[in-house]
């Protein structure tokens, strides 16, 4: 069982993207994303590019735009970030509404803004048209260590379970008649806190001592035993090969 988390990023579908294979996918989104971040800011023709390329994946895997901006909800922080950015930064100044902003920090924020968008788009379809476990695979199959696939295979599958014993806590608390809600009242949600880490790190102890006594050696069985095919990889290549040709033409023409 997948964490709800987890569920609630993917998108069943039989489109052409979601039968691509896993570690196809990882690779392109990579070097797609890594594209997007080498491009100087000034080139703003060069995001227009790649968000047409983001709109395509989207109308070809069928990810409703709703579900996409429901979860561009996390690029949040750094939009908001990003507004103070003209605020605070020095250099020259411009007035915009009146309001003397930075030129460098405008140019600043547009390149966040722009980036993070980008990179979350990319993060969000991938998600959309990959179940965790087929990521794990493709990250297996992409030689990615082996620690870092098991840590985060392990928080996957346990973070629904994490959440559902702070519930279970909380619900006790609030059926012996406290209920924090204020700052001065974070010393219990603190401590209930402490106890969860503390019986989940315990439990992630003995499930790592089971599964060592049956044989695991660091790395989950691979079942299918299908890697990517050249098909997979030709379709999936477009999109990095666009986002590379744009990144080569925007840096030789700065």
């Amino acid at each position: 069982m997948v964490a709800a988390d987890a569920r609630a990023l993917y998108v069943h579908g039989h489109s052409v993207v979601h039968r691509l294979a896993p570690e196809a996918k990882v690779a392109a989104t990579f070097l797609f994303v890594l594209c997007a971040a080498l491009t100087p800011r000034t080139a703003i023709w060069a995001f227009g590019v790649y968000g047409t390329l983001l709109a395509v994946v989207v109308m070809v895997a069928g990810i409703p735009l709703r579900f996409l901006i429901a979860r561009l909800v996390v690029v949040l922080p750094f939009v908001l970030f990003a507004f103070l950015v003209p605020i605070i930064g020095e250099g020259e100044r411009v007035q915009v509404l009146g309001i003397p902003l930075s030129l460098e920090g405008l140019w600043a924020m547009w390149g966040i803004l722009a980036k993070a968008g980008v990179g979350a788009t990319s993060s969000i379809l991938l998600a959309g048209t990959t179940e965790v476990p087929d990521l794990l695979k493709g990250l297996t199959r992409l030689r990615v260590p082996p620690v870092f696939v098991s840590i985060t295979s392990f928080m996957v599958r346990y973070m629904e379970l994490m959440a559902d014993s702070l519930g279970r806590m909380r619900t006790a608390m609030v059926a012996r008649g406290y209920d924090p809600r204020w700052l001065w009242q974070a010393k219990p949600i603190a401590s209930s806190a402490g106890a969860l880490f503390v019986r989940s790190y315990e439990r992630g102890e003995r499930i790592h001592a089971a599964m060592l006594s049956r044989g695991y050696t660091g790395v989950m069985p691979d079942l299918t035993g299908k890697p990517a095919s050249v098909s997979d990889w030709l379709k999936a290549a477009p999109i990095p090969l666009l986002g590379l040709i744009t990144v080569t033409i925007a840096l030789v023409t700065q």
